[in-house]
């Protein structure tokens, strides 16, 4: 999947490229833990609307990658700037507007077992200050209908399959309409058949909406049918493979 590029016209009437703007950007990033750092040196960027797989063996560092990058996790020391906001430096009562900005996808999709689909939807857009109750039907509706269960709506989330759980754990990430999507082993808990139609979704979302899309997995099956840029957790740094 490439980045796709936007056109302007200069003065003499030609088109010329104009190269998206950063996601996310590091540069000599240390990502560390109370015991000392698990990465280092870590360098990349995305720009808006590309899409990309972080891999590396368990315990090599992507989960920890994943929580930096919405301040969920200390940064020691390099320059980090996710969503126009610097990492390195941002302070606590800036940290839940940068993670409005962010969609999180988890492999055991955390919803709330007490409430049904809808709920779950409308309490991430309470918490995030909707507060006309016909917007927020609207926009429920509507995210429900792109990750096409609109008709499990009232359902309870245990009455789902993991398929469908997984699509309500899509659709509280889209909701807020984010800048990134960071998705972490999103079809870890999915058979083969499901796991390609998640990340059939998570690709059609990737291309219809220009978000950018960062993925964790073990899964190279995937990897193969939807091939894109692959980051790698390995040695202590991340390696772009391309």
């Amino acid at each position: 999947m490439e980045t796709s590029t936007t056109q302007n016209v200069n003065d003499n009437g030609s088109a010329e490229a104009v190269k998206p703007k950063n996601i996310i950007s590091l540069r000599g990033v240390s990502i560390c833990h109370e015991s000392g750092p698990i990465l280092t040196n870590v360098s990349f960027d995305m720009a808006e609307g590309e899409f990309a797989y972080l891999i590396g063996k368990s315990g090599a560092g992507k989960t920890s990658l994943m929580r930096s990058l919405y301040a969920n996790q200390y940064i020691g020391e390099g320059e980090a700037e996710v969503c126009g906001y610097d990492l390195c430096h941002i302070r606590r009562r800036h940290i839940p507007m940068l993670r409005r900005k962010i969609g999180i996808v988890f492999q055991n999709f955390r919803l709330l077992d007490d409430r049904n689909v809808y709920d779950n939807l409308f309490f991430v857009l309470r918490a995030t200050g909707w507060k006309n109750r016909t917007e927020i039907d609207n926009q429920i509706m509507r995210t429900l209908t792109a990750v096409g269960i609109a008709d499990k709506a009232t359902c309870a989330t245990y009455q789902l399959s993991e398929g469908e759980q997984q699509r309500v754990g899509i659709a509280r990430a889209i909701i807020n309409s984010p800048s990134l999507i960071l998705a972490d082993e999103p079809t870890g808990n999915l058979d083969p058949i499901t796991s390609g139609e998640i990340m059939t979704l998570l690709t059609q979302i990737n291309q219809q909406q220009h978000v950018t899309m960062l993925i964790s997995t073990h899964d190279f099956m995937m990897i193969d049918k939807f091939p894109s840029r692959v980051l790698c957790c390995e040695n202590g740094t991340v390696v772009d493979t391309e």
